[in-house]
C-alpha cells in the first residue's frame, strides 16, 4: 500500500472511531468506600447491564484449601440470610433477569441483566448476595458434588489435563501454577465454616469495580450503586496481593500425561508470554494471530492440519493478563502423529523468530483488529466487559479512540523482535495427554 493510501486509511480509521467509549461520554466515579463505578449509556436498548469484580481470588486461598474461592463464588447464590436458593431464582425468573458469579485467579466476577426498570431490584440482589450468603448445608454439599464431578471429567479430559500440566511447568513456583477449580482432596477438604471465613475475610468494596451500561442515564447510575453498594464496607479487607517473580525456562521441558482408552491426544507447547499491560503486547498479539489464529489459524493450522493432515485442530493463544502470560500452540492429534506434530510446530515457532512476517500478513491482521472492534462493543454486554478492562488492566479511559494507532504503529520488526523476546524454541514446555502408543 502506498504511503499515502495507508496514511488516509488511518486518518478515516480515526475519525470513525471517535464514536468510541472515551473520558468524554463514560463516567467513572469511585466512592468513599473503594468501590469504582464505569458506566455508559445506550438507550438504542431498553435493557440494562452490570459487570464488574472484587479482589477474591484463588491468589487469596491456601494451597491444602485450592478451589476455595471458587466454591465461594458459586456457593453465593445457593442461599442468604433473607431468601433461599429457589426465591432468589424466582425473583430474576419472574423479569426475565440474570445474575451469575464466578472466581478467577486475581478476583470474583459477576455479570447480570435486566430491563432498566428492574435495575433497582437487579442491584439490590446482588448486594445481598455479596454481603449475607448463608452457605446453606444442603446446597453446600450438592455443590460441592457438582465440583467434584466435574474434576473426574477434568481428569479424563485430553485437553484439560495437558492444560494443567502446562501451567505446572512454565508457571513453576508461582501461584498462576495452581489450579482454580482445585483437586477432589482439596475440595473435600472445605468446610462451611471455610467458606464463611473467606467471604468475610476476602468480599468488600475495597477496589471493587461495577460497570453499568444500558437505558440509564450516568447521574441514575450513581445514584443507585450510591444506595445500595456505596454503604458497604468490610474493614477485614487485605491490601493487594504482590506476585513474586517469575523464573524464565532455561530448556525445553517435555512431558506427557498418560489417559487410557483415549484415540486423540492433546498437545501443548510454548512459554510464558506477555503481561496485558506490556508496552509489547499489541506486536505479540498481532504475531499469535499471524502465527496461529488469522483465518483458518493462521501458519500453525495451515502448515500443520491444511498442508499436512497432522492435526485435527492447531491454533495459537495469547493468555495475558494482570501478571505473566502464555504463549502456546494447542493441536489434537492421532497419538501416531505426535511427534511429527512437535516438530513441525517447533520448526514454525523457529520460523517465526527468524525472519519477519510479511507486510501482507500484517495489514491483514491490522485490519481484522481495527475493524472487529466496534463489532465487539455493539451490545451492552460487550461495552460492560470493555469498561471493566479498561480499569482491571489500567487502560486509561480514552484506550479505545487511540487503539486503532496502536494497532497500526506495529510493523513487522516490532513484531519479530517481541516474537523473539518470548519464544524460544530450545526453552519451551512440551505438554502431551493421552495414550500411550
Amino acid at each position: 500500500m502506498p504511503m499515502k493510501s495507508k496514511r488516509r486509511s488511518h486518518q478515516i480509521a480515526s475519525t470513525a472511531y471517535a464514536t468510541l467509549p472515551g473520558a468524554d461520554d463514560i463516567t467513572r466515579v469511585e466512592f468513599s468506600n473503594g468501590l469504582i463505578l464505569l458506566t455508559r449509556p445506550n438507550f438504542n436498548s431498553q435493557s440494562v447491564v452490570i459487570g464488574g469484580y472484587l479482589p477474591a481470588g484463588s491468589l487469596y486461598e491456601p494451597d491444602e484449601k485450592l478451589g476455595l474461592a471458587h466454591f465461594t463464588a458459586s456457593a453465593l447464590m445457593r442461599g442468604t440470610r433473607e431468601h433461599a436458593f429457589q426465591a432468589i431464582y424466582d425473583s430474576l425468573e419472574s423479569v426475565g433477569a440474570s445474575l451469575g458469579f464466578g472466581a478467577g485467579m486475581h478476583n470474583t466476577g459477576f455479570t447480570g441483566r435486566a430491563l432498566a426498570e428492574d435495575l433497582t431490584m437487579l442491584l439490590k440482589l446482588l448486594v445481598e448476595v455479596l454481603q449475607q450468603p448463608s452457605f446453606p448445608a444442603d446446597q453446600v454439599e450438592r455443590l460441592r458434588a457438582q465440583i467434584l464431578t466435574g474434576l473426574d471429567i477434568r481428569a479424563q479430559d485430553t485437553g484439560e489435563m495437558a492444560s494443567l500440566t502446562f501451567d505446572k511447568i512454565i508457571f513453576s513456583g508461582h501461584p498462576y501454577s495452581r489450579p482454580e477449580d482445585g483437586y477432589p482432596e482439596t475440595i473435600r477438604s472445605i468446610t462451611i465454616e471455610d467458606l464463611a471465613h473467606f467471604h468475610q475475610d476476602f468480599y468488600g468494596p475495597q477496589r471493587m469495580v461495577l460497570a453499568i451500561v444500558g437505558a440509564i442515564t450516568p447521574s441514575q447510575a450513581v445514584d443507585e450503586v450510591g444506595q445500595t453498594l456505596g454503604k458497604w464496607y468490610n474493614p477485614r479487607q487485605p491490601g493487594p496481593v504482590t506476585l513474586p517473580d517469575l523464573a524464565t525456562m532455561d530448556r525445553t521441558t517435555r512431558e506427557h500425561v498418560n489417559i487410557a482408552g483415549k484415540s486423540q491426544t492433546d498437545l501443548m507447547i510454548g512459554a510464558i508470554g506477555p503481561a496485558r499491560k506490556s508496552p509489547e503486547f499489541i506486536s505479540a498479539s498481532l504475531g499469535n494471530n499471524i502465527l496461529g489464529q488469522f483465518g483458518m489459524y493462521g501458519r500453525i493450522g495451515d502448515v500443520v492440519r491444511e498442508q499436512s493432515g497432522l492435526a485435527y485442530y492447531a491454533y495459537t493463544n495469547l493468555n495475558a493478563g494482570i501478571g505473566p502470560g502464555s504463549w502456546e500452540v494447542s493441536a489434537g492429534v492421532n497419538p501416531k502423529n505426535l511427534e511429527k506434530t512437535i516438530a513441525l510446530i517447533i520448526s514454525e515457532i523457529s520460523r517465526f523468530i527468524r525472519e519477519p512476517v510479511t507486510a501482507g500478513e500484517l495489514a491483514d491482521s491490522q485490519a481484522n483488529y481495527v475493524g472487529r472492534l466496534p463489532l465487539s462493543l455493539e451490545s451492552n454486554m460487550g461495552m460492560a466487559g470493555a469498561l471493566i478492562n479498561l480499569e482491571r488492566f489500567n487502560l486509561g479511559l480514552d484506550y479505545y479512540r487511540h487503539y486503532p494507532d496502536r494497532v497500526y504503529q506495529a510493523t513487522p520488526e516490532s513484531v519479530l523482535e517481541t516474537a523473539r523476546a518470548y519464544l524460544n524454541p530450545e526453552k519451551l514446555a512440551i505438554v502431551s495427554a493421552g495414550s500411550l502408543e
